[in-house]
């Protein structure tokens, strides 16, 4: 009882963080559509296809990193390693924070969290010495109005998991996202791309893996392909969740 009670207030929690913000949240101000594609946990097959897919087509993306679990791997795929971190910051992608343990933000202490922001953050640190990261990702989308707070007041950037296309005004302390999973709908891929193109919006999609045999958290080398162009195909720009925030900001 005391567990069903508790993920219940969970749940409920992520709800009233959807729709309550803790700022008066931020008119787009970008004059053309875009995409972002993020990554998050480093599985290997993230670095070594996703990585690599986006810059055939000239572009880069967004790899979400939780420093303590680097180069260790999971029931569901091999992890990257540290050398691969700095391997795609030198190929021009962004790397955000996923705090440091992939810990459950609604388990975790306001001091536990900040530990772990800092210890991540001194983890990816880049051949300059001076690599700020400027983007986070909420782990399992577990985020609440008190969470919203506090990673607002450390990233300028805060991205969720709720399903959804970012335009007019938004969260930017938990902009919404669309999955990229195993058995993601295409259809839906194709509608989403369609309104945003017409309301010049933002869409961030995210996965993990990206393998011939994805766990269901990811997708085939092939699926991502077809998104890709199916972006591409519509004029849309596909830029890093960092480099997509300040054309929203500053346009």
């Amino acid at each position: 009882m005391n567990a069903m009670w508790s993920e219940a207030r969970i749940k409920l929690s992520h709800r009233l963080a959807m729709h309550v913000r803790i700022d008066d949240g931020f008119f787009l101000r970008n004059r053309t559509p875009m995409v972002s594609f993020t990554f998050d946990d480093l599985p290997k097959s993230a670095v070594t296809n996703g990585a690599r897919l986006l810059e055939e087509y000239g572009a880069r993306g967004t790899f979400y990193v939780s420093g303590g679990e680097v180069g260790v791997d999971t029931p569901d795929w091999e992890s990257g390693s540290a050398a691969d971190v700095v391997d795609l910051y030198r190929r021009g992608h962004e790397i955000g924070c996923h705090t440091f343990s992939h810990i459950r933000l609604s388990t975790a202490s306001r001091t536990q969290i900040k530990d772990e922001i800092e210890r991540n953050g001194a983890f990816v640190q880049m051949p300059s010495g001076d690599y700020t990261m400027s983007s986070f990702a909420y782990l399992y989308g577990d985020v609440s109005i008190t969470t919203k707070a506090l990673l607002g007041g450390c990233f300028p950037i805060c991205r969720g998991i709720w399903l959804g296309v970012n335009e007019r005004y938004v969260d930017f302390t938990n902009l919404k996202a669309v999955p990229l999973e195993r058995s993601f709908d295409h259809a839906q891929v194709l509608r989403i791309l369609d309104k945003v193109t017409v309301s010049n919006g933002w869409v961030i999609f995210f996965t993990h893996d990206i393998s011939e045999h994805p766990s269901p958290y990811g997708c085939k080398p092939s699926d991502l392909a077809w998104v890709v162009k199916a972006v591409l195909d519509r004029g849309i720009e596909i830029l890093p969740i960092k480099n997509a925030a300040g054309k929203v900001r500053f346009s």
